[in-house]
């Protein structure tokens, strides 16, 4: 909302040296945004002038321009720029006439652009100036020519100041108003707003005589399809002003106050129905009287019905449309836009004014429905006073009178409703407790008067009637936040709220904690990602052998291509990755711990069902809303592209494969607390021979792999991509509630090799489990350092070499202990798989 301040002068006691920003800040404090100052952005000396003569010399170019004599300054005086009293001035318009009274921009001066100007040599003479338009001073888009003060009804002495003749040294500052705060688009709103800041004396512009309104003419409500139960309309004014002449000029400070409010100047009479628009916010519409047919008559929309609206436009109506009509059928979108059939023009003598009120819910629909925002809308989606539509049709036919030459007229019309409004119980305590400061109850009783509240004190509690301009006021909530807005938001202290001792993570908080922050320490960024994927993905990287499980689809998702909930974590890795490339970024090491869908089959999921609000759901609500819900897991993965170390010299590059996958499987087993075990598997987009099943204790918690080369090609991947997920809540639940650090031995270790000829099929995870098994206690680690098959070990069978530690937590073990378990272990071995030593 823009307002001048000029305009809120009229209103509330403004210091004479506030300046913008003052003014802002003051509505800061009572909750609003500013958004900026607006002005007209010219400089003088620009004064009156009068056109002495002139000589009209046709060009070559076709135009015929005019030489002017013009007198800037009192005869003999020095003009505003320092030049002589009549100034030569070339003109290209031809609307003005010796002995006018003109807006003379002399040199030095600046108009809106910027433009400067100054004394320039132009068709054969040095123009010394310019005369000016309503248009080049920045009071209209219109460009119909030399601005004529005789039009404006204007006669000051040559030499005046034109800047503050016009009003063009006001300022406007825009606030922001928000949706329950309507009442604030108007100059009324602003003023009370400013008053409740500072404490200046408010004048409310409304509070004026009113003279009886008319009656005779024909006015009807039908509104047979009321939204919400609601009637379309609760209030219509009706008032006539008769023999206005449309021709005559708006004045010069209504158009600058529309112009720095961001409505342009329109004529005289639609000039005047915004104005009290913006003073009093409730909109106005003027129909021509003669191009009724009958009287009016509010009524929804009928099938096929159509109406042209002031901006040309033919629009197809709804059922749902409020309309204004007579007896031809539609002349406007009831608090919209009006129709082109009825509006008023420069023909225009007789003026019906309208000033209703409209329900806020139609009205928004409507403007919606048809992409028709307006500045009527924008008031009535908000709310209007249902008190001010009498003063506002006072004032239209006050100013109509005043300016137009109108004379008000008895004929009229009027539709009102009883103002009732339910009052607000409002505890003593309620205020303080909620905002968390101990106003005083005189304090609060103070508060809500200012805002134009009654406050009914009945011994035990209040009861708050909140004024008609307010709306939003339904509750002691609402009521309780505009005693902290007036009273100041500073006052409202900032306390954190203490924990409760004894509260903290869970112990699955903690575990998955854990993982994240030793993944990101050992040097993997977390990419979050969106979690939609197409059907093809789920099924392909959701399941081992790529075969169609249940997926749970969006009922409105954002992306047609991606309208399933991901089963897998691994696609949007993949994407991650694809745009990470693309950019010139090559290598990766990446992983994202989040939810997973996993939806049982056969079961249905989602549900129309919606628990009443304002009531606590009991088990029964809670369980059937939790059925409707498909099972989320959460899962971490990671993803490794690129090189491990990049070249340098003295090294060719490393690129990153299995191994750093297997690695990161370790770290994030080790964070949650678990021993892996890795062996060989199949998954449909892993590349066979180079997948491995991640297990904890025998049951399988995720895999790691390499993507084969056609899925890697797919997701438009080059070179290896290495990737692994795991059921990061699994991991948690084996891990069990507590994740004990072991202790560290002070004896040292016994180190030893194994090498074991066995089948070429047999796994070498089940051979390390066979020489865990056989060492027992004695035996700290067991790692595979080599698989051989060559030279030496028969066809059709390998040889695996494993690592071994020993350690006894009360001794030093012999190397004759230690040889003793290993061969314990081996034995197991030989007995699993006929595994034998290698010599």
């Amino acid at each position: 909302m823009r307002v001048p301040l000029s305009w809120l002068r009229e209103f509330v006691e403004v210091p004479a040296q506030a300046s913008p920003e003052d003014v802002l800040a003051a509505f800061v404090r009572v909750g609003f945004e500013e958004e900026d100052i607006h002005r007209f952005e010219l400089q003088g000396p620009i004064v009156v002038g009068e056109v002495l003569s002139f000589e009209e010399e046709p060009q070559s170019n076709g135009k015929t321009i005019r030489w002017c004599q013009v007198r800037v300054a009192p005869e003999g005086e020095t003009a505003a720029d320092g030049g002589a009293d009549i100034h030569g001035i070339v003109c290209g318009a031809h609307n003005f006439f010796p002995g006018d009274k003109v807006v003379v921009t002399l040199p030095g001066a600046v108009l809106p652009g910027p433009f400067p100007i100054a004394a320039r040599k132009t068709y054969g003479h040095v123009s010394d100036g310019m005369i000016a338009s309503a248009k080049e001073l920045g009071l209209g888009s219109e460009h119909s020519g030399i601005l004529r003060l005789v039009e404006l009804g204007i006669d000051a002495p040559v030499g005046t100041d034109a800047i503050s003749l016009l009003g063009l040294d006001d300022i406007a500052v825009d606030i922001n108003v928000t949706p329950d705060r309507g009442y604030a688009l108007s100059i009324r709103g602003a003023a009370r707003e400013y008053s409740h800041a500072t404490g200046a004396a408010f004048r409310d512009p409304a509070d004026r005589p009113i003279d009886e309104p008319g009656t005779g003419f024909p006015l009807a409500v039908n509104d047979e399809n009321p939204i919400r139960g609601r009637a379309g309309v609760t209030e219509f004014v009706a008032r006539v002003v008769r023999g206005v002449d449309a021709s005559r000029p708006t004045p010069p400070w209504m158009i600058t106050r529309l112009t720095l409010a961001g409505i342009r100047s329109l004529g005289i009479l639609i000039d005047i129905t915004n104005y009290v628009m913006l003073e009093l916010g409730n909109p106005i519409h003027g129909y021509d009287l003669d191009k009724l047919t009958g009287g009016i008559t509010v009524r929804r929309a009928r099938a096929g019905e159509k109406l042209e609206t002031l901006d040309g436009t033919v629009r197809t109506l709804d059922a749902e449309d409020l309309l204004i009509t007579d007896d031809s059928g539609p002349i406007g979108l009831a608090g919209v836009m009006g129709g082109a059939a009825t509006e008023m023009s420069d023909a225009t003598t007789n003026v019906l004014v309208e000033a209703a009120i409209f329900d806020q819910v139609s009205i928004a629909r409507t403007a919606r429905r048809h992409k028709l925002p307006s500045e009527a809308s924008r008031r009535f989606e908000r709310g209007v006073d249902p008190a001010v539509p009498y003063a506002a049709a006072q004032r239209v036919v006050e100013l109509m009178v005043q300016y137009a030459g109108g004379t008000a007229d008895a004929t009229g019309a009027v539709l009102g409703a009883e103002l009732e409004r339910e009052a607000i119980a409002l505890e003593y305590d309620f205020v303080p407790g909620l905002i968390g400061v101990d106003y005083t109850r005189a304090q609060i009783v103070a508060a809500l008067e200012l805002i134009g509240a009654t406050v009914h004190d009945t011994g035990s509690a209040w009861f708050v009637d909140a004024p008609t301009w307010r709306p939003d006021l339904t509750d002691a909530w609402t009521l309780a936040e505009e005693v902290a807005r007036i009273e100041g938001y500073d006052r409202i202290p900032s306390v954190l709220p203490v924990a409760p001792s004894g509260r903290g993570w869970t112990a699955a908080q903690q575990g998955r904690r854990r993982v994240s922050n030793a993944l990101a320490a050992a040097g993997y960024v977390e990419t979050p990602s969106f979690p939609f994927v197409a059907r093809e993905q789920n099924d392909l990287h959701g399941s081992a052998d790529g075969s169609s499980l249940p997926s749970i689809k969006l009922a409105n998702a954002l992306d047609s291509q991606a309208a399933y909930l991901r089963r897998s974590l691994v696609p949007g890795l993949l994407q991650v990755a694809h745009r990470n490339i693309s950019r010139g970024l090559v290598d990766l090491s990446l992983f994202e711990a989040g939810s997973v869908f996993l939806p049982e089959p056969g079961v249905p999921y989602g549900t129309s069902f919606v628990p009443p609000l304002a009531v606590r759901p009991d088990a029964a609500t809670l369980a059937q809303l939790d059925g409707s819900i498909p099972p989320q897991r959460r899962h971490v993965a990671v993803l490794v592209a690129g090189a491990v170390a990049p070249k340098q010299p003295g090294r060719a590059a490393e690129a990153a494969g299995l191994t750093e996958a297997l690695d990161a499987v370790r770290v994030i087993a080790a964070a949650a607390g678990v021993e892996v075990t890795i062996s060989q598997g199949q998954r449909a987009a892993l590349h066979p021979g180079r997948t491995g099943i991640v297990s904890v204790a025998g049951t399988a918690v995720g895999y790691v792999g390499e993507l084969l080369p056609a899925v890697s090609e797919a997701a438009d991947l080059p070179g290896r991509i290495t990737v692994a997920e795991l059921d990061l809540d699994l991991l948690v639940e084996i891990a069990g509630s507590r994740v004990v650090a072991a202790s560290l031995s002070g004896y040292p270790a016994a180190t030893q090799d194994v090498s074991l000829v066995v089948p070429a099929d047999v796994a070498a995870a089940d051979v390390r489990t066979a020489l865990v098994d056989g060492a027992g206690a004695l035996l700290e680690s067991a790692r595979l350092v080599d698989d051989y098959r060559g030279q030496g070990v028969d066809q059709g069978s390998k040889s695996l070499t494993f690592a071994l530690r020993f350690r006894a937590e009360d001794r030093t073990l012999t190397s004759a202990e230690a040889t003793d378990a290993k061969l314990a272990g081996v034995a197991i071995a030989a007995e699993r798989f006929g595994a034998v030593l290698r010599d």
